[in-house]
């Protein structure tokens, strides 16, 4: 597995968030407009900026321990302090897929939730169609809670998304 971090994220990332934005897999299983309009990946991290300053939103880059390189992204969108709930998201780089990085990322994730956040819950909202994602999140301890059936609209396409969650009692 390799070993990854977290740092916030910022200007020196867009480069390599807006070539993952590029792969398949992340506009199929992500809430990333698909085709990405030219330069979204500012304006994506303005709102993310946003959202750090209130207090509602936070992402990521997940990078290389040892080196730096990008790995990622780790996202907590909808952070409810009052209610001390928050849901988390993932996307990995094509190059740095099945190395481990969603996994320690989703178990980075999830700690800083618990322990910044004081969160009594954190759910994952994934696609049906995404094994992959379902396994990181049974592996990092999460329990599948449901489905909402037809939930997601995208590009003309109803997606079925799971719900997942991890208590601190879990």
């Amino acid at each position: 597995m390799t070993d990854a971090r977290l740092e916030p994220l910022g200007e020196n990332h867009l480069a390599s968030v807006a070539a993952m934005f590029g792969d398949e897999d992340v506009l199929r299983y992500t809430r990333v407009p698909n085709p990405v309009p030219p330069g979204w990946e500012r304006e994506w991290l303005e709102v993310y900026e946003e959202g750090r300053r209130d207090g509602t939103r936070e992402a990521f880059a997940v990078v290389d321990a040892d080196d730096g390189s990008f790995l990622g992204l780790g996202l907590a969108f909808g952070i409810d302090r009052e209610g001390r709930q928050l849901e988390l998201g993932y996307v990995v780089a094509p190059e740095a897929r099945g190395r481990g990085v969603a996994t320690r990322t989703l178990e980075l994730l999830t700690q800083w939730g618990f322990s910044e956040l004081d969160a009594l819950r954190i759910e994952l909202w994934i696609s049906a169609d995404n094994e992959a994602s379902k396994r990181v999140a049974a592996n990092v301890g999460y329990r599948y809670e449901g489905t909402l059936r037809s939930f997601h609209f995208k590009q003309g396409i109803r997606d079925d998304f799971e719900v997942w969650s991890l208590l601190p009692s879990d």
